[in-house]
């Protein structure tokens, strides 16, 4: 039955092709097509060519010919009343407030990072002075953003900047042992801010009366680089006596005492025992008291005049030579010689002529 009804569907076709037809033919075609895609979809996408061209023939189309589309006559007129609100309605501004200059982000950022004590509207105020023009809640919402706490979190003052604002040194003792487990106290003073350090004396017998003697020779020694120094760091160990402590208040010093069995309080002077370990100490063996003097006064030596540090711009505490960093300057030609101290652990590099 179906290859029957198939044939004379055929012979249709081709009587309808044969007689000039053949455009109803296509339009049965185009309409079976449409019945299929409904089938398939519920609700066509149709974009703005689309609504104007089925708009411009529905206009001219009475509504009998109209049967059969994918569009009614209301969705015919709701296109047609979005059109004309699209051509009476002025275009809206951007919604939201205007970008913020990336200039002035970073400006907001630096006042941020340097000025710990700055709100978000006295940066605003600011701003305002150099002739940028930003609302208060523009520099919270900045600031946030790129996450930074309020003035109130970011004033805290941390021991680092409490020390170097008071031009302190810190002291404290290294303990060494021999070959022969014999044990020696190395005491010593460092500068936080220059990070120089100073030789105070070794012994196998720390009492609060050497300690004491250490220190008048401390400053009858280095009196002349310490005459700045405000305060003195140290910890609370009993080998710092009332007697120790008032030659330092002598000299004009406040004596801070840090928390107890705190180390990270005197962390300038525990850094540099650690560098003293690592590149010394834990590198030879130490046989007696002789020879432990030699190396500490000359590892000294090498890490105030030689030894670069990072935040001395890779510069040593006390440089005994100027660098060629003058770009207009001729650079000579030189050669690169090596030095050693400290018996051969430590390499010291310089250029002669």
């Amino acid at each position: 039955m179906f290859r029957i009804l198939y044939r004379l569907l055929a012979l249709l076709a081709w009587l309808a092709v044969r007689s000039g037809r053949s455009k109803d033919l296509e339009l049965i075609v185009l309409r079976h097509q449409l019945t299929v895609l409904r089938r398939q979809v519920d609700q066509p996408s149709i974009n703005d060519d689309d609504r104007t061209l089925l708009g411009a023939i529905a206009a001219a189309l009475p509504r009998r010919l109209r049967h059969g589309w994918i569009v009614t006559p209301e969705t015919l007129l709701r296109w047609h009343r979005k059109r004309i609100a699209r051509h009476w309605t002025r275009p809206a501004k951007r919604p939201g407030r205007p970008f913020t200059d990336a200039a002035v982000v970073s400006l907001i950022v630096e006042m941020a990072t340097d000025n710990p004590t700055w709100g978000y509207r006295r940066i605003a105020g600011e701003l305002e002075r150099v002739g940028h023009k930003v609302g208060a809640s523009t520099v919270w919402r900045i600031l946030k953003q790129h996450n930074i706490d309020p003035s109130p979190n970011r004033a805290d003052v941390t021991w680092t900047q409490f020390l170097r604002s008071q031009a302190a040194v810190a002291c404290d003792f290294a303990t060494i042992d021999t070959a022969f487990l014999r044990r020696y106290y190395l005491l010593f003073v460092i500068d936080v801010t220059s990070r120089e350090v100073f030789f105070a004396g070794i012994t196998e017998n720390p009492t609060g009366a050497w300690t004491t003697q250490a220190a008048r020779t401390l400053f009858l020694t280095h009196s002349n680089r310490l005459e700045d120094t405000r305060a003195l760091v140290r910890d609370r160990g009993s080998q710092f006596v009332a007697s120790f402590d008032e030659i330092f208040r002598t000299e004009g010093m406040k004596v801070l005492k840090t928390p107890v069995r705190t180390p990270v309080a005197n962390t300038f002077a525990e850094r540099w025992i650690g560098t003293l370990r690592r590149e010394l100490l834990d590198r030879t063996i130490i046989w007696n008291q002789r020879q432990l003097h030699r190396l500490v006064v000359e590892f000294i030596a090498h890490y105030n005049e030689h030894r670069p540090h990072r935040s001395l711009d890779q510069r040593p505490p006390r440089p005994t030579d100027t660098p060629n960093d003058s770009p207009d300057r001729p650079k000579p030609v030189l050669r690169i010689v090596r030095n050693t101290r400290c018996d051969g652990l430590i390499n010291e590099y310089r250029m002669v002529a």
